[in-house]
């Protein structure tokens, strides 16, 4: 009898654990379904090049997903970290133009003419969509009213982000 006892109360366990579940996955998962949007990455500038690259790599693990050629000068210039299989870190040096901080967020979207479509629709100003030479992903801009940079991104085939995600193990 006590082994009825401790099946119910595992099936009971397991049976919670999905309600549960359920109900704290659904708004995620239907925000991403109603919008077709998500964080893909974070731009930062880094006032330490270098000492950005060990912490990022050593202290906090991330693997290099890619980086851009240095600049004619020979200088750094951007390094993408991956965190996970589908989120970066996307890293460039400070200036003068670009102080250190967060930089932007990167919106990834499955059909971005579509999305920037919807959002002009919505009333937003969306620059027109280009290719990023150096990923190979389509790309445009939209500010938030406090003039956050929001670049929205779709994943070619042949883009940096997707090869990455491809290696991801």
């Amino acid at each position: 009898m006590r082994g009825v006892g401790v099946y119910l109360r595992g099936v009971t366990l397991f049976v919670a654990g999905i309600v549960v579940g359920t109900v704290f996955m659904q708004p995620g998962a239907a925000q991403e379904k109603r919008t077709g949007l998500r964080l893909n990455h974070v731009g930062i500038a880094v006032k330490d090049y270098d000492a950005s690259l060990n912490f990022y790599t050593k202290v906090m693990g991330y693997h290099i997903a890619f980086k851009f050629p240095p600049s004619p000068d020979g200088k750094p210039t951007t390094t993408y970290f991956q965190i996970s299989k589908d989120t970066f870190l996307e890293m460039a040096p400070a200036s003068d133009k670009v102080p250190a901080g967060v930089t932007h967020m990167g919106i990834e979207t499955s059909d971005i003419k579509s999305t920037i479509a919807q959002l002009r629709a919505a009333g937003g100003t969306v620059d027109d969509m280009r290719v990023s030479g150096p990923t190979k992903a389509l790309l445009s801009n939209i500010l938030d009213p406090n003039g956050i940079r929001m670049e929205l991104i779709e994943l070619t085939p042949d883009s940096l982000h997707k090869k990455a995600e491809e290696s991801w193990k």
